[in-house]
C-alpha cells in the first residue's frame, strides 16, 4: 500500500468521540476518512471499499430503532468477510469483547484515554498481517 492512503471508516453516534478521532488519525497519518453516525449509513458507503472499519459496538444514541454495531458487523462480514472491523464501546466487559469475536472482529478496544494509540497499532498490525499475507502467497504460487 505505498503512496496509497489507508481508507479508514469511522462509525460513532457519538458526535464528539467521532470528530475527536477523526482529528486524531488526519494529525497522525495520511488516512482517507469516512465518519458515519449510524450503522445503516456505513452499509450503504460499503462500495466505497474501506480498508479498516471502527465500529461502535452500540449505535443507537441519535435513533433508538438505528441497529447496533453487531447487526452492522454481521452486515458487513456477509458483504465482505476481509474487511477488518474494531469495535469499540466504552464497556469493559470481557463477554462484550468476546461476543464482538465470535461475531469476527478483528480487535475490541474500550473507549478511554488509550483508544486512540491503541487503534493505531492495531492498524498497523492488520497492515503488516495483510503484507505477511501477500507475501505468503507470492511463494505459495511459486512452489
Amino acid at each position: 500500500m505505498k503512496n496509497e492512503q489507508i481508507k479508514l471508516f469511522l462509525v460513532d453516534d457519538d458526535a464528539v468521540f467521532l470528530k475527536s478521532l477523526e482529528i486524531e488519525f488526519l494529525q497522525h497519518a495520511d488516512f482517507a476518512i469516512e465518519t458515519y453516525a449510524t450503522g445503516e449509513l456505513c452499509l450503504a458507503n460499503l462500495s466505497h471499499n474501506p480498508d479498516v472499519i471502527i465500529l461502535d459496538y452500540h449505535l443507537d444514541g441519535i435513533d433508538k430503532s438505528a441497529i447496533n454495531g453487531m447487526e452492522t458487523l454481521d452486515k458487513i462480514k456477509i458483504y465482505n468477510q476481509d474487511i477488518p472491523v474494531v469495535m469499540l464501546s466504552s464497556q469493559d466487559k470481557i463477554e462484550v469483547a468476546v461476543n464482538c469475536m465470535h461475531h469476527r472482529a478483528f480487535d475490541y478496544v474500550v473507549k478511554s484515554e488509550t483508544a486512540f494509540t491503541r487503534l493505531q497499532k492495531i492498524i498497523n498490525t492488520i497492515f503488516r498481517y495483510k503484507k505477511m499475507e501477500k507475501e505468503l502467497n507470492w511463494y505459495m504460487e511459486r512452489m
